[in-house]
């Protein structure tokens, strides 16, 4: 699974489940038919089956909270919720990854299912929310920075969609994958070349200055090991009129432009790699209001083609 930029944990693994007894002089399989589907967590959890959700989380899971303790927590934090409405669903690399948001988007739950829809992990957490900034928009609009079919990992105005959006410089990120039924590579998962992102064309996405241009960072290599003294790795910066686009984790050597460039909307400026504080070959793009990533305030991107990706959408993009 993707972790992006800034490293998040994965979640816990998630161990296949054997023929045993649940407790109750019922097997796993005779349990079967008792199982929450993803869609279905939602309702179980307002209608307060805590014990039976219990019951389906991994057993690695299990050995971190006591089911009284897990029952408390959950009712604790959704009391007073009168509904959960599901926001987004992300299916990739063998786990399903769906997120709830209450009526006034206060509170969130997130959950990922593995194999045999065991719970790997669960989630409830306060949103922060960012109004104001929510609704600003950059002045330019924008076109997607590759051709082709791109998956949405990180993007969105909340923190489980987005987990850029808890820092100011980076609120309205994306990184972007690309995947093939299903999965975000095919082969050796430690290989940079088996990922279907890697090596791919980034164009820039409107007209501009080239400002900066960092293009000596290795790829991560075995994937899975990031490089936390470079965190945007292989970069271009565009001014695009007072706006920045940064196009970050390229592939080190692809980017044919330099500082003082002018370029036009839809001209290639590098690859899509595998460098900096990365997990796994990706596009991490955005704007901001100045040219020093961490210094500025990211932007909410204006979409051409009113475009609104958020994670778990897929984005298609023909080429010239």
């Amino acid at each position: 699974m993707l972790t992006a930029c800034g490293g998040d944990a994965k979640p816990a693994a998630t161990p296949q489940p054997t023929e045993q007894s649940s407790g109750n002089g019922q097997t796993e399989t005779e349990t079967e038919n008792t199982k929450i589907k993803p869609a279905d967590l939602a309702k179980a959890i307002m209608d307060g089956e805590y014990s039976l959700i219990y019951k389906q989380l991994s057993p690695d899971f299990r050995t971190q909270v006591s089911e009284a303790d897990f029952t408390a927590i959950a009712a604790d934090t959704l009391a007073g919720v009168e509904s959960l409405q599901e926001s987004s669903i992300l299916k990739l690399n063998g786990l399903e990854q769906r997120l709830w948001l209450s009526s006034s988007n206060g509170i969130g739950m997130f959950a990922a299912f593995g194999e045999n829809d065991v719970i790997a992990a669960l989630q409830f957490q306060m949103l922060e929310q960012h109004v104001e900034s929510d609704k600003l928009y950059t002045k330019t609009a924008y076109d997607f920075p590759m051709h082709g079919d791109w998956f949405v990992f990180w993007g969105g105005t909340n923190v489980f969609d987005n987990y850029h959006y808890a820092h100011p410089s980076q609120r309205y990120a994306y990184d972007l994958i690309q995947e093939k039924d299903g999965m975000s590579y095919e082969g050796d998962p430690t290989k940079n070349e088996s990922y279907h992102a890697f090596g791919q064309e980034v164009v820039a996405p409107a007209d501009g200055t080239v400002v900066e241009v960092v293009n000596d960072i290795a790829d991560n290599e075995p994937v899975g090991v990031m490089n936390e003294k470079a965190p945007a790795g292989n970069v271009v910066i565009i001014d695009h009129g007072g706006e920045y686009s940064y196009l970050a984790h390229l592939k080190k050597g692809s980017a044919i432009v330099k500082v003082g460039d002018q370029v036009k909307r839809g001209d290639k400026i590098g690859e899509v790699g595998n460098s900096g504080n990365s997990s796994e070959a990706h596009m991490h793009f955005q704007v901001s209001d100045g040219s020093d990533l961490y210094e500025s305030s990211s932007i909410r991107v204006k979409w051409s083609n009113d475009l609104e990706p958020t994670r778990g959408k897929t984005v298609s993009i023909a080429g010239k």
